[in-house]
């Protein structure tokens, strides 16, 4: 009886791990799909989050993501939220960033992806835009943000925004369709 149900316990993992396997490569593939890179690394912050890479992160990179998802789960924990709240659970993808200035000249890594629902409107950059960082999927938890070589506090900023929705996704669902984009205005941060 014990062996059955041991071989009975290590089926379950075994399906479950497959489940996440496919489920991480569909977010894989999607996030290459979206940024037109090849993510060659993959590696786990010292927190847990799991990060995918064009190049080898900087430790100040890492450091970042996950002071971010520290300043994301606390401040989700302040708002009485409770499911999806590990490190662990989150896929950071590091992209080539498409632009390292914005219009005003300031340092800006970005990632340029269709315009979609901003068409038309002041971020429209001609059938594009520029985003700081992109939700790829809200289950697994994954998003997209752009590589920096200097101001880091911007990389914990951008961890925790793109946090912010997923964070909404799993524990406020209509709140998450209020700000999930913000195509008819509204910003970061959402969680107070």
């Amino acid at each position: 009886m014990t062996r059955k149900i041991t071989l009975l316990l290590l089926l379950v993992v075994m399906i479950g791990t497959t489940f996440i396997t496919e489920a991480q490569t569909n977010s894989l593939a999607k996030a290459q799909q979206v940024t037109g890179d090849r993510f060659k690394i993959r590696m786990q912050t010292p927190g847990g989050a799991n990060v995918y890479a064009v190049k080898q992160p900087s430790d100040e990179m890492i450091q970042a993501i996950d002071d971010g998802l520290a300043d994301l789960l606390a401040v989700a924990r302040k708002n009485g939220y409770r499911r999806m709240l590990n490190a662990g659970s989150y896929t950071i993808f590091i992209a080539k960033a498409d632009r390292d200035k914005n219009a005003s000249g300031s340092y800006s890594p970005d990632i340029a992806i269709g315009a979609a629902q901003y068409a038309g409107t002041d971020f429209d950059q001609g059938g594009y835009i520029y985003v700081a960082g992109m939700v790829i999927s809200n289950n697994p938890m994954s998003f997209v943000i752009a590589e920096h070589t200097k101001d880091f506090n911007r990389v914990r900023d951008v961890v925790r925004y793109e946090g912010e929705h997923l964070v909404l996704y799993h524990n406020d669902r209509r709140r998450y369709m209020e700000t999930r984009d913000h195509s008819k205005g509204g910003g970061h941060p959402i969680l107070q």
